[in-house]
């Protein structure tokens, strides 16, 4: 099953309920309520619940054992992983309360410089972690530097617009990728140019059929990854820095690491060029994936090709 299948069903509203809640009782009842429907998810998403069993016996192989082992309690607590971020998405997002959670920033340097300089840059994150951390703490620490996410999902409105009623301030804004034309493409070289922040997740393949990618070896195994964030760093000219964050037990770490100064795509070899930047990305996010195994949430199988096949089969 290609994960834009997967029923979004009340997306809109679930978010602004779930934004309520905590709001008006704070983490204590959100926490409450996460804990009293997330059995009910886990046991009614047999797909998703299959996802991630292959996911943590993938993760398991590959790092000898050293992860958590593929069993339904692991598998639960994976999910619970997953609700335990909607509670740090809300309060990254809300401008009612400040943001004191402790944290750790790893390579972040160079990302610094530029947004000192004024230089923009793309940004490849995950589906890991928390990356509204990343979105609350570049607000807080460059209160005027813009954020551009481009999702491939078509709640990019809808999830754009919660985000604004939640902090008319924090100056994001969303835009579908698969809308991307001359404008859209314009407007973000000017916003690169301006000293913005393009972000992007490279571990989504386009929910459109024929969408370009290619096969990385990830945990293990071959899957496919897009390569759309690549191409679009080789169009902007610009540096594209790795950015990842997790939860940890007492604070939250942030990994920034330079994936190019520039990405360069010759025409005549653009598939042979293209490969080091995406096998450095899959390489990295293994990594990630070994430290913090139970907050990479992709609930799909992700080691299916685009046509359906494992992609393990094809290499």
């Amino acid at each position: 099953m290609h994960w834009a299948r997967i029923e979004e069903a009340g997306f809109s509203g679930g978010m602004r309920f779930l934004f309520w809640v905590y709001r008006r009782g704070g983490a204590a009842l959100f926490r409450a309520l996460l804990h009293g429907l997330m059995p009910w998810f886990f046991l009614g998403n047999g797909p998703a619940r299959r996802a991630s069993l292959e996911y943590l016996a993938r993760l398991h192989e590959a790092s000898g054992g050293a992860t958590p082992p593929p069993t339904l309690r692991n598998s639960f607590r994976h999910f619970m992983s997953f609700g335990e971020t909607i509670a740090v998405k809300l309060a990254a997002s809300d401008p009612g309360r400040a943001w004191d959670a402790p944290y750790t920033a790893e390579g972040v340097d160079h990302l610094e410089r530029l947004i000192g300089e004024k230089r923009g840059a793309l940004i490849i994150t995950a589906h890991f972690g928390n990356p509204e951390l990343c979105r609350r703490l570049s607000h807080d620490r460059h209160g005027g530097l813009r954020l551009l996410l481009l999702a491939h999902t078509r709640n990019a409105e809808r999830f754009n617009r919660i985000l604004k009623s939640m902090d008319p301030e924090m100056g994001i804004e969303m835009i579908e990728v698969g809308g991307i034309g001359l404008s859209t493409a314009m407007r973000l070289s000017e916003h690169i140019s301006g000293g913005g922040l393009v972000v992007i997740a490279g571990d989504r393949v386009p929910p459109t059929p024929g969408g370009s990618t290619l096969a990385a070896s990830f945990l293990g195994g071959s899957a496919y990854f897009p390569v759309g964030p690549y191409i679009l760093a080789a169009a902007l000219a610009c540096p594209v820095f790795m950015m990842f964050s997790a939860r940890r037990a007492r604070d939250f770490a942030v990994t920034v690491r330079l994936l190019a100064e520039r990405v360069v795509l010759p025409r005549g070899t653009r598939e042979a060029a293209l490969r080091p930047y995406l096998e450095a990305y899959a390489a990295a996010l293994a990594g990630e994936c070994r430290k913090y195994p139970l907050q990479w949430f992709n609930f799909f199988p992700f080691w299916q090709a685009p046509g359906g096949q494992n992609s393990d089969s094809e290499r």
